[in-house]
């Protein structure tokens, strides 16, 4: 009888051996790791797609109010709040525009605002942490603190890795270093920034390279060094006037003159308020996309656009644009706190009395020469 025991008692622990080593095996072949083969096949066929989505946003202009609002009890500052109604727009895309209006010099060189503008490092961490990674750097405020700024804001800007800035340089070697081919989903593509406005501040003789003032000669030579690589040429320009939503005719010149030298895309700023968007030949032209974030007080500047659009490298090397649709945002603060971005489509008229009228009033801006964008 002992003998029996012992033999079933053997059988029952061998039984508990060889369940565990089936689900151990069973294990070893679950659906989680059958979702990641999934997702690296998947991840592969995407980067020889020829296909991109690209999300661009206006100025990030950063006043006293603004930074101001985001100041924590221990000295650092939190914009993330500013944007959580907007972070599902911008997350998810290949490629992510803005422009850095108020240049991030640090808090080493005493922060400031109009007319000389410095910003924290942290609204670079929140714009970086959204998913941008298109930073134009070269505009008005460029030069708001002088060489000492624009050291400071190329240094931060170097320590954000998979982040493309441009417009601002160390030298004329990192300059000419800056202008490069990369590469996304099969797409290889370049990206340039460049103002034409300076606010009667420019750059020491032989320091031309601290910011990219326009010339068409500059943007040629700049265009023409990667034209043979590249099969996407996006360029940043800061031009026009401010608080105008008509682009003038110095900046129609300049589109049509980068058309000429093989730019596929141009994003305009500078005006603070929303322009139209044009083709010229194969050219796509945001005029200017307005205010991201400011406390600018109208409602003009106030509102700004958020662009979506999708870009295909077809058989022949062309590239061709589709899916382009815009989300009107609307900047919203009161008593000059309690910042928030919020889409046109979240708005009601206690955000923004009568609103619906200013949506048609800014799809109209938008769709004045064509109606090739679809406005949310």
């Amino acid at each position: 009888m002992k003998l029996k025991k012992k033999v079933k008692i053997a059988l029952v622990l061998l039984i508990i051996i060889l369940i565990s080593l089936l689900v151990v095996i069973a294990k070893s072949f679950d659906k989680d790791d059958e979702a990641i083969i999934i997702d690296d096949i998947k991840e592969e066929v995407k980067e020889e797609s020829n296909e991109l989505s690209l999300v661009m946003v206006g100025d990030c202009l950063i006043h006293r109010f603004v930074y101001t609002d985001a100041l924590n009890a221990d000295g650092t500052y939190s914009f993330g709040k500013m944007f959580t109604e907007v972070e599902d727009l911008i997350s998810g895309h290949d490629l992510a525009y803005y422009n850095q209006e108020s240049n991030i010099g640090g808090k080493d060189l005493g922060l400031s605002a109009y007319p000389r503008f410095n910003s924290p490092e942290e609204i670079g961490d929140t714009m970086v942490d959204l998913g941008f990674n298109l930073i134009s750097l070269a505009n008005n405020h460029t030069l708001d603190k002088g060489e000492k700024g624009v050291i400071n804001s190329v240094n931060y800007w170097k320590t954000k890795e998979n982040v493309y800035y441009t417009g601002e340089a160390l030298s004329n070697e990192d300059r000419e270093n800056n202008i490069k081919v990369l590469e996304k989903n099969g797409i290889k593509y370049e990206f340039l920034s460049y103002t034409t406005v300076t606010n009667a501040l420019f750059p020491p003789q032989g320091k031309e390279y601290l910011t990219n003032i326009y010339s068409y000669e500059k943007a040629k030579a700049d265009i023409e060094k990667v034209k043979g690589e590249a099969d996407l040429i996006i360029v940043a320009m800061h031009w026009g006037e401010e608080y105008t939503t008509n682009p003038s005719v110095g900046q129609k010149q300049i589109a049509k003159d980068l058309s000429g030298l093989g730019v596929d895309l141009i994003i305009g700023n500078h005006a603070h308020s929303i322009q139209p968007v044009e083709m010229i030949d194969d050219t796509l032209v945001f005029y200017a996309l307005g205010n991201f974030i400011s406390a600018q007080d109208t409602v003009d500047k106030q509102t700004g656009a958020l662009v979506s659009l999708d870009i295909k490298k077809e058989d022949d090397g062309s590239i061709t644009f589709s899916n382009i649709k815009a989300d009107l945002l609307y900047i919203y603060f009161k008593g000059s706190r309690n910042f928030k971005v919020y889409p046109y489509t979240k708005l009601d008229n206690s955000l923004l009395n009568n609103y619906q009228s200013y949506y048609n009033k800014y799809k109209a801006v938008l769709t004045r020469y064509t109606d090739i964008i679809e406005v949310k």
